[in-house]
C-alpha cells in the first residue's frame, strides 16, 4: 500500500477561524470564519427569499416556483425566509457595526463611485471598509427593516386598513428591486472588478498587495508598514 501524503494545513486558514486583521506569512487575515458564515447565510437567505417571492409577484417568474415544489409552497415558505433573512442581517449588523463606524473615510457620492469604477481614486487613506461598503452596509440594514415591516403588512392583511396594505406592497416591491440591483453591483465589485476580493469571503485572507491597493490605511494599521501605495490605476 502506498503511503498517503497529507498536505500541511495553511496557517493563515487556521488563524482565520477566530482571528482577523493580522498578518500571517504573505497574506493578511481580513475576515474570521464566523463573519464569513454570517455573510454567506445572509446571501443564501436573500436569494431563497428572492426566488420564492418572484413567482408570487408575477406569473412571468412562475417557473421558479417549481424549484421549491410549487407556488403554494412558495407562499408558505417565503414569509418565513423573510423573517430568517431579517434576523441574519441583524446578527451581521451588530457583528460588523464597530468596523463600519470606524475611521475617517469620506461618504461616497455618485461622482466618487464612478471615479472608483474607473480606478481613478486614491485609496491610500481608506480603512478596512471604504465609504461605498459602509453605505451598502447601512442601506442593506435599512432595506431589511423595510422588507420585514412591509412583508408583515402583506402576511397579516386583515389587521391593517386597505391604504396601509397598498403602501406595504409598494414599499416591498421597491425595496426588493433596489436590493437586487445593489446585490448585482456588490457581486461585480467582489469578483470581476476587484480580483482577490472574493477570496476574502472564502478563505478569509487577502494578499498584501490587494490590501495596500484597496485599503491603504487598514494595510498600514495591520502591518505597521508606513509606505503608502500610489493611487489606483
Amino acid at each position: 500500500m502506498s503511503a498517503v501524503t497529507h498536505r500541511p494545513v495553511d496557517p493563515a486558514v487556521i488563524a482565520a477561524q477566530d482571528r482577523e486583521d493580522i498578518v500571517v506569512g504573505d497574506v493578511i487575515v481580513r475576515h474570521r470564519r464566523s463573519a464569513r458564515l454570517i455573510h454567506w447565510t445572509v446571501a443564501l437567505l436573500f436569494f431563497v427569499g428572492l426566488f420564492t417571492g418572484l413567482p408570487i409577484w408575477t406569473p412571468f417568474f412562475g417557473w421558479m416556483a417549481y424549484l421549491f415544489g410549487g407556488l403554494s409552497v412558495c407562499r408558505v415558505l417565503h414569509p418565513w425566509i423573510g423573517v430568517a433573512f431579517f434576523l441574519a442581517v441583524a446578527v451581521e449588523f451588530f457583528d460588523w457595526l464597530s468596523a463600519m463606524r470606524a475611521g475617517p473615510d469620506k461618504p461616497w457620492s455618485i461622482r466618487h463611485a464612478l471615479a472608483y469604477m474607473r480606478y481613478e481614486t486614491d485609496e491610500s487613506n481608506t480603512g478596512k471598509y471604504n465609504g461605498g461598503q459602509k453605505l451598502f452596509f447601512f442601506a442593506a440594514a435599512l432595506g431589511a427593516v423595510g422588507l420585514l415591516l412591509s412583508g408583515l403588512l402583506m402576511w397579516f392583511p386583515q389587521y391593517f386598513p386597505p391604504v396601509v396594505r397598498e403602501l406595504g406592497y409598494i414599499i416591498h416591491d421597491f425595496t426588493v428591486i433596489c436590493f437586487a440591483a445593489a446585490v448585482v453591483f456588490h457581486i461585480y465589485l467582489g469578483t470581476a472588478a476587484e480580483p482577490g476580493t472574493f477570496g476574502s469571503m472564502i478563505r478569509g485572507t487577502v494578499t498584501r498587495e490587494w490590501a495596500r491597493l484597496h485599503h491603504g490605511r487598514w494595510y498600514r494599521e495591520v502591518t505597521g508598514d508606513s509606505v503608502e501605495k500610489p493611487r489606483r490605476g
